[in-house]
């Protein structure tokens, strides 16, 4: 982390009274986890600090500190001296709290680790190689001047456990381990963490699975499935993302990229990817508006779910044709 960067920060925030802290729509673990990490932190250094999410908390992160305080929008009139995202590849990921603040808006500083990160604030803390945000921001208190309590260690262990897996994903190194046991030391529970944000799922999640598994269809490598905003909310699924689904399509030999379509009542398809080494999948969701990292990205389109489906079906198959061709001929897939 750049020392600069750092300073930057901690001279924005010395001056700031009023912070407004966002993170991304259908907020994952390491969103949550950020968001109220930051909150912790900013209460720490004296500051008023307003946490939201256009989507809200899922529940399975309820255990975090904060997650009662999470607003789903925030009044237009209310005035901040600066704005934290985090978790954020871009703007539009901010959604409506971001889009809803009257200019001219406060400072923002973006923190993420998305490689697809449009360096969208004022002051951008943006580290690719970071298996979370919530690494980032491990490595970030200290040079604040924020002491590590066992509320905001469960925080940020929290973003790391759920960005890495478990950490099972590519991209983990030593200093990923080396955090999430400084974390533990300093009061985290990883097993508590692992089963509450990981492993216990409500039966909607195996409804979900159900119906994706059985829409499901393998082409050229492809293997997706689409799921209507009927069957979905048939199952029950309220919130954003496949719960995991994604995961499951990509991890089936022989198979170079997973994607699921859910489509909602407002007319929005989420779409997430997919891919194992050696294939990418960021030029893909980014070509189609979204973001995110090679093996993990998505995106959202308003358009039916049919149309979508056909779209991003031809875009995957040729993704797939165009990176096979790049490859040596001694990789065995």
């Amino acid at each position: 982390m750049k020392r600069e960067i750092s300073g930057e920060i901690k001279n924005l925030l010395s001056s700031a009274e009023q912070v407004l802290v966002v993170t991304h729509i259908g907020p994952d673990g390491d969103a949550i986890g950020s968001l109220t990490a930051v909150g912790v932190a900013l209460r720490q250094l004296g500051k008023q600090a307003t946490l939201a999410c256009d989507d809200g908390v899922p529940s399975r992160f309820n255990f975090l500190p904060l997650t009662d305080y999470v607003q789903k929008g925030v009044n237009e009139k209310h005035q901040f001296d600066a704005l934290i995202a985090v978790d954020c590849g871009d703007e539009m990921r901010m959604g409506q709290v971001f889009a809803d603040q009257a200019d001219p808006r406060p400072p923002l500083i973006n923190i993420d680790h998305h490689i697809t990160n449009t360096h969208f604030g004022a002051i951008n803390l943006v580290e690719p190689q970071a298996t979370s945000t919530a690494e980032i921001l491990h490595r970030l208190f200290p040079q604040l001047g924020v002491q590590m309590t066992p509320d905001l260690a469960t925080c940020l262990l929290t973003g790391i456990v759920t960005d890495t897996l478990g950490f099972r994903i590519v991209g983990v190194n030593p200093a990923t381990l080396a955090a999430a046991g400084a974390l533990m030391q300093a009061g985290a529970d990883l097993s508590f963490i692992m089963q509450n944000a990981l492993t216990v799922k409500p039966i909607s999640t195996l409804q979900l699975y159900r119906t994706g598994l059985n829409n499901m269809k393998l082409e050229d490598d492809l293997l997706w499935t689409a799921i209507s905003n009927r069957e979905r909310e048939a199952a029950g699924h309220l919130g954003a993302g496949s719960a995991g689904l994604v995961n499951m399509l990509a991890d089936v030999d022989d198979v170079a990229i997973g994607m699921v379509l859910l489509e909602y009542n407002d007319g929005r398809v989420y779409v997430g990817f997919r891919c194992r080494p050696p294939f990418s999948v960021a030029e893909l969701a980014l070509n189609l508006g979204g973001g995110g990292h090679p093996l993990a990205s998505g995106t959202t389109l308003k358009m039916p779910l049919a149309k979508a489906e056909a779209l991003v079906v031809g875009m995957c198959k040729e993704s797939i044709r165009t990176q096979q061709a790049m490859l040596p001929e001694d990789v065995v897939l």
